[in-house]
């Protein structure tokens, strides 16, 4: 900030009027082709601090006091010329000094409008900055979603590979056991029971001239190994696939099953089912065949239940059944659950269910009862359309 200049005293102006008169005086006397003494005059002045109005009223008062009112008219316009010059030169000081000001004003204004130019500059780039780094945080938090999505997926399908590897190793467990089972029956009981018929019908050939009272006792002895022996390779049919689901459809092979659990248990059953339910494919109706199968099996195992129901039902295009008992229940906790059973029925059902599309649910606790719920969809195929009565087809049809 520029500071005023001091107040000259009235001495130092009087020395100044003084100088500046006598000086004039001497010039407009006798001329001198420069003007040295009035530029050091304006120099003067201009350190005490006038301005150009007093520094024209004291040339005016110095002019006055050489002029002499009885001189001709030309010397006195001689005398004004040269005074003018005189003033002139004792100006330019103070007129340097305001056109150095003057521009170092107009200079400055550059700078201000220049600082203010960039400062717009910064303010832009800055508010390009400031939204270039909330982008950056969005991207940032984007993929840390992302990233975390990624991770659940990765953990989800980490979980489902053990599951599949679970399962595998205890499908291939279980079938051979089953395929245990099956040999150790049809060697202790079915082989056994087949020796037993050869060598009864070996005593008959032995003794055919014997008593034939106890011949015919012999033989309806042999006919009931055999009779004995044909349940039970009938039994092993239906447990392996019962061809009554294939030939009367889902509800009659439902109701024979609760039949045989019902008397191998002694748990009432009951059955609840609508005829439309039979509209299902094959796959859907064998899915749940199964599912309601080896429900029963861990009724029979572990509920310790009194009865059993199973209702089937189609509504809007979804397959509903539900097998309930009224067992003491078990504490459920979805997938940690079927995790940690050790036996392969829950992950079997659900495997099964989801196989057609379908929802596997288990709802307990345990004193209360247990619902096994499976819902699967139906997807009616088109009809397909019938050949004309003349048309032939070698592998389906025959000509007519």
């Amino acid at each position: 900030m520029r500071t005023p200049p001091p107040t000259p005293s009235p001495a130092a102006l009087r020395r100044l009027h003084l100088s500046y008169q006598q000086t004039l005086h001497r010039h407009v006397r006798r001329p001198a082709p420069k003007l040295d003494a009035a530029r050091r005059l304006g120099k003067r002045a201009m350190k005490l601090g006038m301005d150009t109005l007093e520094l024209a009223r004291l040339h005016e008062k110095a002019l006055a006091a050489a002029l002499l009112p009885d001189a001709p008219k030309h010397h006195r316009e001689g005398v004004i010329g040269h005074a003018c010059a005189f003033f002139a030169e004792a100006l330019a000081p103070i007129e340097e000094t305001h056109r150095g000001a003057r521009e170092a004003d107009r200079h400055l204004r550059v700078i201000v409008e220049t600082l203010t130019e960039r400062t717009m500059q910064l303010a832009e780039a800055n508010a390009e900055l400031k939204h270039e780094n909330e982008r950056r945080k969005a991207v940032e938090t984007s993929l840390r979603a992302s990233e975390e999505q990624s991770h659940t997926l990765l953990e989800k399908s980490r979980r489902m590979q053990e599951d599949m590897r679970l399962l595998s190793r205890r499908v291939l467990s279980a079938q051979e056991e089953e395929r245990k089972r099956i040999s150790r029956e049809l060697h202790d009981v079915i082989a056994q029971t087949l020796t037993g018929i050869h060598v009864r019908l070996a005593a008959l050939a032995a003794r055919a001239s014997a008593d034939t009272r106890a011949l015919h006792q012999k033989i309806r002895s042999t006919q009931r190994l055999v009779e004995k022996s044909v349940d039970m390779i009938h039994q092993f049919a239906r447990d392996l696939r019962p061809a009554v689901l294939d030939d009367l459809g889902l509800v009659p092979a439902l109701r024979s099953c609760l039949k045989r659990f019902a008397e191998q248990t002694g748990v009432h059953t009951r059955l609840q089912a609508d005829a439309s339910i039979e509209k299902l494919d094959t796959n859907t109706r064998t899915v749940l065949y199964r599912v309601a199968q080896e429900a029963l099996v861990n009724v029979a195992q572990h509920a310790k239940a009194s009865n059993v129901s199973i209702g089937l039902r189609l509504r809007k295009g979804i397959a509903h059944m539900e097998v309930r008992d009224d067992g003491r229940g078990f504490l459920v906790d979805d997938d940690a659950f079927i995790k940690r059973s050790k036996r392969l029925g829950l992950l079997g059902m659900r495997e099964r269910t989801e196989m057609v599309g379908g929802t596997f649910c288990i709802d307990s606790a345990p004193g209360r009862h247990t619902a096994v719920r499976v819902r699967i969809p139906h997807h009616p195929r088109p009809r397909k359309k019938v050949a004309p009565a003349s048309a032939c087809d070698s592998d389906t049809m025959r000509c007519t």
